[in-house]
């Protein structure tokens, strides 16, 4: 013959600590035809589970403000580089006013080098 499991606890007239079966409360009279007991290793696995998730967590945040820095350290180098291109394209063209006044310098100078010397006379010019 068969017994539910309800039928077994009610039937049960002590337990290990022992409460008779019928005072206790409906969910333990559940468990204890279950033969329910705490798991040590299941226990274990949850704990570092968890520690291992807080450990992961706190790993994750690391790389997030390593992330942010390096965000930073790139838009730090974009000004720099901009800035630099910029004065780049400034000595360009510097260097290209620079040029066309040496070209002007030099067209004067030698000009006013020919109007300002006599020509060479001639040996026979001067015989005469």
């Amino acid at each position: 013959m068969t017994t539910s499991p309800s039928q077994q606890a009610s039937t049960s007239s002590s337990s290990s600590n022992g409460v008779c079966g019928s005072s206790l409360p409906r969910w333990r009279l559940f468990l204890q035809t279950l033969n329910w007991r705490r798991n040590p290793d299941i226990e274990k696995q949850i704990n570092a589970s968890r520690l291992r998730t807080k450990q992961l967590r706190s790993e994750s945040k690391q790389i997030e403000k390593e992330i942010e820095q390096l965000k930073s350290e790139s838009l730090r180098v974009r000004r720099e580089t901009e800035q630099i291109k910029s004065e780049t394209e400034q000595i360009k063209k510097e260097n290209a006013r620079l040029a066309e006044l040496n070209a002007k310098l030099s067209a004067i100078s030698s000009s006013s080098a020919t109007n300002s010397t006599p020509p060479p006379s001639t040996p026979g010019e001067s015989e005469t």
